[in-house]
């Protein structure tokens, strides 16, 4: 075990009270700064008392925070111009006024860009205009890149002071990306076994009334260190930004709230090889992820061929091959484990189709053992956050994208194409099913722009060329049959509302019977056809849960029986 920092920073917002008190400011004072709502107001109760007239507001999504803490509590009539930076993309603030559309119940809600330098928002309630800055520095970041980045500020106009701070939120990451930067890792990959990034924040999640939004520092600071720091050694190791190939090793930051100052401490250690005990649950009622024992026991259970391989830790891939008459088909799911309704999705359809005599697949329901380890152990202390350190192996690549020996994991898919002749491949994943963000590098997730918000169950055919006639059917006809599933078109429907509210028409992808889908030429896959299914589940429980692994499970049948139509017809 090595220690790489060991770091905590002054609280900002307790300095700054300490500054005003001392100093008394000539006039009324305006911060922004990375802190829950109760702490602000905390902090202005505490300077009033001396006769200092203060507000503290969020440094993070202003606009949202200005509707809930001071907008007027009834409103009919809201018209938001939103700033348009030439240093970020043209929706870059109007997709941080998310979820503001599904906030304002009633009232009539119209956006539009402004081009602009100063980053302000104009919002008119009602006939009244209120302007929501929305305090950003242009920076430079860890890949070399410009970055326009949400950061502290101070306004004392009576003083002449309109000038930004650079926070503890900010610092704690900052010195992070640092020492991580220029530690002295070897040039061996995998560099490490896991490399822990353990965070505090005094701040607490806010929930919004939308969906699974919330208002979430520790979650944001999750994401932003997770890929900030893969980008540092996909670029140490030769690869490019984004590239999946990478493999550091396990990167686990884990962050959680404390009292107190923010704190980082960044230190090495072995892999992670404990599980978490779960209870069975029964498939079709589960509510939340399965225990890999379950997984393991359900896939035993069908009787059929094993087909196995381990992780980097040693875990075993649970999987099955069944022969039989039918056009082989390759299930499988788990690959970025984070994602979990695809799971349940794998099992449930493996065990109807091993009903059929005739029956021709393969499945493999956890891709990644190691990542289900690390997203079971993120869950115990944040259960609702998206927690993506938990997407990649214990190697910190894309199984999927793995080439190079040893490919651990990626040996079940070998033996997966070496049973059968398949054509189909139904790959089973979910996305965010609240707002991804990562604030302090630009704020949207680079690379992964998409699925930044959530917009219902969405299906990628990706195929060969000579494929795409017949991969457009087998789709179409797959969305024809999911819309049979109850609640799911409607459920599509108001994510998709809501998301084109604050993105516009889709302009990415098409809703063909109520599903976005798309459809594109890919020659990279061994298998000529890849269905990939979206269901927005990184976070859900309860019966949204358990429609999103009815929905998977409604996808590998439909899927399926298309195939064999389809294709013998």
């Amino acid at each position: 075990m090595t220690v790489l920092l060991d770091f905590i920073a002054e609280r900002t917002i307790d300095a700054l009270v300490d500054r005003l008190l001392a100093r008394r400011p000539s006039g009324a004072v305006e911060a922004w700064l990375f802190e829950d709502t109760p702490t602000r107001r905390a902090a202005e109760a505490k300077l009033a008392d001396a006769g200092i007239t203060a507000r503290m507001r969020s440094a993070y999504k202003p606009l949202v925070h200005f509707l809930t803490e001071e907008a007027p509590p009834i409103i009919k009539t809201i018209d938001v111009r939103y700033p348009i930076s030439p240093n970020a993309s043209q929706k870059r603030f109007l997709l941080e006024a998310f979820p503001l559309a599904g906030m304002v119940d009633g009232a009539t809600l119209t956006f539009a860009g402004e081009a602009t330098n100063d980053l302000t928002y104009r919002v008119t309630l009602d006939g009244e205009m209120f302007e929501v800055f929305a305090p950003n520095r242009v920076h430079t970041d860890h890949c070399g890149d410009p970055q326009l980045s949400p950061t502290g500020w101070l306004r004392i106009p009576a003083d002449g002071i309109d000038e930004p701070i650079t926070t503890d939120f900010e610092q704690v990451y900052a010195r992070a990306m640092d020492a991580i930067a220029t530690f002295d890792f070897g040039t061996t990959a995998p560099l490490f076994d896991e490399l822990n990034i353990r965070v505090t924040l005094p701040a607490r999640d806010e929930k919004l009334p939308v969906g699974e939004e919330a208002i979430s520092l520790a979650e944001a600071m999750h994401e932003d260190l997770y890929f900030s720091v893969m980008e540092i050694f996909q670029a140490r190791l030769g690869s490019g930004r984004s590239d999946r190939r990478a493999r550091p090793g396990h990167i686990v930051p884990q962050v959680g709230r404390a009292e107190g100052p923010p704190s980082v401490r960044i230190e090495t250690r072995p892999l992670y090889q404990a599980e978490a005990s779960v209870p069975f649950q029964p498939l079709a009622a589960a509510t939340h992820p399965l225990g890999v024992d379950q997984i393991r026991a359900e896939i035993a259970a069908l009787g059929r061929e094993p087909i196995t391989a381990r992780s980097r830790a040693g875990r075993a891939l649970p999987g099955a091959y069944k022969p039989g008459t039918d056009l082989g088909v390759i299930i499988t799911s788990g690959q970025h484990a984070n994602e979990t309704t695809g799971i349940v999705g794998a099992v449930r359809g493996a065990q109807l189709l091993n009903q059929r005599p005739e029956a021709h697949f393969a499945v493999t329901p956890l891709e990644n053992p190691d990542g289900y380890a690390l997203h079971h152990r993120l869950r115990a202390e944040h259960p609702n956050h998206m927690h993506h350190a938990a997407r990649y192996t214990g190697l910190g690549d894309d199984v999927e994208s793995r080439g190079a020996e040893p490919i651990f994991e990626s040996l079940i898919r070998r033996e997966q194409l070496s049973r059968m002749d398949a054509r189909l491949h139904l790959n089973l994943h979910g996305y965010p099913a609240h707002e991804w963000t990562r604030p302090l590098s630009g704020y949207l997730p680079q690379g992964f722009e998409l699925w930044t918000l959530p917009k219902g169950f969405f299906l990628v055919m990706r195929c060969h060329k000579e494929y795409s006639e017949l991969a457009e059917k087998l789709l179409i006809a797959t969305t024809e049959k999911l819309a049979e599933v109850p609640g799911l078109v409607d459920y599509n429907a108001r994510q998709i509302a809501l998301y084109t509210a604050h993105v516009g028409p889709p302009s990415t992808f098409r809703v063909v019977n109520g599903f976005p889908i798309t459809v594109s030429s890919d020659v990279t896959y061994d298998v000529p056809m890849t269905l990939i299914s979206e269901f927005p589940d990184e976070t859900i429980y309860g019966e949204e849960f358990i429609l999103g692994h009815t929905a998977q499970t409604a996808t590998v049948i439909a899927a399926y029986d298309a195939y064999q139509a389809l294709a013998t017809g």
